[in-house]
Parts: structure tokens; sequence; C-alpha cells
């Protein structure tokens, strides 16, 4: 048997940065813990290691640079467990049954409007508040249709929750914030802008929601093994 034999024979760019923060993860949270110095010693070793896959992953980070960021976020005890961020988002259509869209002043790429989850409001507040400061439109919350791995499914390069609420527009006028967008509107389905974020995976699911269509909210299934599954399966 050859020493490849069993190996994946692609291995995507997504799963050395998703490989390398869950290593990271698990070594800055057992420093947080961890008052032992052996093994304090051990998980440092281990986010070295998990610095290198993330710098062989983007070639413009370096390894001792992102182990210093990593090392220096380190807290203690519960304020040490390393989670996913969270970032709350809203699908907004108007009566045309086309979606609201914003391009982001950082990437250029095109999608609903999301934000960092704010301490002190609920998701569904943080989904109002997102959409009337990126885009100027009032709108109220009526269901959730998707909580999502934005790390697995290429919408970010680091771990992250996505919430994502349909919302009803009550009012406002359309108007882009000036720092974190560089334009806005509303669009049909045949008639999206370009880039999309994660592929425009999300399209259907947001226009379905739209349209008022029953149906389960959406979210990535398990896979098995977790971090050996089908690499393209989301």
């Amino acid at each position: 048997m050859s020493g490849t034999e069993g190996v994946h024979p692609q291995v995507s760019t997504r799963d050395l940065v998703r490989w390398a923060e869950a290593l990271a993860g698990v070594a800055r949270t057992g420093l947080g813990f961890t008052e032992n110095l052996y093994e304090q010693e051990r998980f440092q070793e281990v986010l070295k290691i998990a610095a290198d896959i993330r710098a062989a992953a983007e070639e413009e980070r370096e390894a001792e640079h992102q182990f210093e960021e990593w090392l220096r976020s380190v807290g203690m005890g519960v304020a040490g467990y390393v989670t996913p961020k969270v970032a709350v988002a809203a699908v907004v259509g108007d009566d045309e049954g086309r979606m609201l869209l914003t391009q982001r002043s950082d990437s250029g790429v095109w999608l609903y409007p999301v934000g960092w989850a704010d301490v002190g409001y609920s998701p569904s507040e943080v989904a109002v508040k997102e959409v009337y400061e990126e885009t100027g439109i009032e709108v109220e919350p009526v269901r959730l249709v998707a909580v999502f791995d934005g790390l697995r499914l290429g919408f970010a390069l680091l771990p992250l929750y996505s919430i994502v609420f349909q919302c009803r527009v009550i009012g406002g006028e359309l108007k882009g914030h000036p720092l974190e967008t560089r334009d806005v509107g509303f669009f049909a389905r045949d008639a999206l802008p370009q880039p999309l974020a994660g592929g425009g995976f999300w399209v259907e699911v947001a226009f379905r929601a739209i349209a008022g269509e029953e149906g389960p909210t959406f979210f990535d299934p398990p896979r098995e093994p977790p971090w050996k599954g089908d690499p393209d399966a989301i």
C-alpha cells in the first residue's frame, strides 16, 4: 500500500483554513483553562502548527504574526473558551419580489445586509438595525430562514455562524452606508449583480423566502465524519 493511499486527492484552501482555525481554537481554549506550565507549552506548540497551516493557505499571511495574534486573544476561564463569531443578516424583498442587496465596500461582493451580533440586542433586533444602517430601509422581522457555518460554506475565512431572517419593508428610503457599502439596490432573480458572496448558494433560499414559500429553516447538515467528509458538500 502506498504512503498516500486513503488520502483525499484534493485539499482546498478552505479545508486548510478550517483545520487551522479548529486547531487554534483547541489550543487557545486549552491555554485559557490550564494552569499547568507543561500543558501551556504543548498548547502553544499546537498553536504554532495551526499558524503554519493558516500561513500555507494564505500566502500573504505570516505564521509568526498569526501565532502572536492568536496568543494575544487568549482569555482565562469561560472568557477563554473559543467559539465562532456570530453575524446576523436579513433577506428583504420589495413589492415586485426583488431582493435587497448591498455591495460590500471592503470586498466588492454583493450580499444581503449583514453585520456582527451586537451585545445588548436580540438577533432579530440586529437584523432590523443592520438593514437600516446599511440601506436606509426600515423593516420588521418575519421568520428565521437560515443558520449556517460561514467558514464551512466559504462565506468567511474565520469561524463564523450566520443567522438569517426574512424581513418585511415598512418604510425608509434606499440609501447606502457611505463607509460599509459601495452600492445598494433591489434586484430581480434574473438580474442579480456580480460577484455574489459565497458563490451565491443562498440565492434560491432567499427568493423562496421572499415569495412566501413555506419550508424548513436552511442549515448545513452534519457531515460524516465532520472533518473528512465530501469537500464539495455543504
